[in-house]
C-alpha cells in the first residue's frame, strides 16, 4: 500500500529543438490520485504520454513498481490512458469497443463478457452493450472510453483532459465516474483544468511550468494556499469559477 508505483527519474524531452520537459522528476504512489496542473505547453500531456509509452524521453528513466519500463511499448505497460477524444470505433457496438483490447490479449469469451459487465457497471452504463456509439451523448461516449480502459484492469489509469470537449452537464457525468474510482482507491493521474474537482478529489497536485514541477503537495493545500508565486498567478485565473 502507498508504495511508489511510477517514478519518473530526470526526464528530459524536446521537440524540434524546443525543451518540453527539463530534468523532470515525479513520483506517483499506489492507490493515490494525482492531478497535473499548469499552463498550456508546460509539459503535462507529454508527461502522460511518456508514462503511457506513447513517447520516449530523450534522457531519464520511467520506473514502474521498481522495474525500468522506459523502452517498453505502450501495449505492454500495465496502465491505460483515456484521451480528450474518445477514440471509439463507430462501426462497433459498445460491447465490441470494450472487448477490443481484451481480444488482442487473447482473453476467453467468458472472461471478456464478465469484464464488459464489470466495466459498464463502474461507469453506470449497465445494459448498454448493444448500443451504437453514435446513439450516445459525448459524456456517455467518454464514459465508455473509461470503461474500455477499466476492462483491461490497469494498475494505473491516466486521463488527459477527459472533459475538455464536453459541456458542463456532460462534464459532471464524467467527473462523477472519476470521483467514484478515486473513492475506490484506483491509482490515477489526471491532467485537468477542473480546479474544484482537483481540490476536492485528488490526493496530490503537481503544478508544472516550463517542463518542471514547480510545486507539489496535498491538493487542497496547493490549490488554496500555494507557496510559489508561479502557482499563485496560474490559480488566480480560476478564482470564482
Amino acid at each position: 500500500m502507498n508504495q511508489p508505483l511510477i517514478d519518473l527519474q530526470h526526464i528530459s524531452k524536446s521537440f524540434d529543438g524546443a525543451m518540453v520537459l527539463d530534468d523532470l522528476c515525479l513520483t506517483v504512489k499506489e492507490n493515490s490520485f494525482v492531478t497535473l496542473l499548469g499552463p498550456s505547453g508546460c509539459g503535462k500531456t507529454t508527461t502522460l504520454r511518456i508514462i503511457g509509452g506513447f513517447e520516449s524521453p530523450d534522457q531519464g528513466k520511467v520506473i514502474f513498481d521498481g522495474q525500468d519500463i522506459t523502452h517498453l511499448p505502450a501495449n505492454k505497460r500495465p496502465l491505460n490512458t483515456v484521451f480528450q477524444k474518445y477514440a471509439l470505433f463507430t462501426h462497433m457496438t459498445i460491447a465490441e469497443n470494450i472487448a477490443f483490447g481484451l481480444k488482442i490479449k487473447n482473453k476467453s469469451k467468458s472472461y471478456i463478457q464478465d469484464k464488459i459487465k464489470y466495466a459498464l457497471k463502474l461507469v453506470n452504463l449497465e445494459g448498454y452493450e448493444n448500443r451504437s456509439v453514435d446513439s450516445l451523448s459525448g459524456g456517455q461516449q467518454q464514459r465508455i472510453a473509461i470503461a474500455r480502459a477499466l476492462a483491461l484492469r490497469p494498475d494505473i489509469l491516466c486521463f488527459d483532459e477527459p472533459t475538455s470537449a464536453l459541456d458542463p452537464e456532460l462534464t459532471g457525468e464524467v467527473l462523477r465516474v472519476i470521483r467514484s474510482l478515486a473513492q475506490q482507491k484506483t491509482t490515477m493521474i489526471i491532467v485537468t483544468h477542473e480546479m474544484a474537482f482537483a481540490r476536492d478529489v485528488a490526493d496530490q497536485v503537481m503544478f508544472m511550468d516550463g517542463g518542471v514541477v514547480v510545486e507539489q503537495g496535498p491538493a487542497r493545500q496547493v490549490i488554496e494556499h500555494p507557496a510559489q508565486e508561479r502557482t499563485r498567478r496560474f490559480l488566480a485565473r480560476y478564482e470564482g469559477k
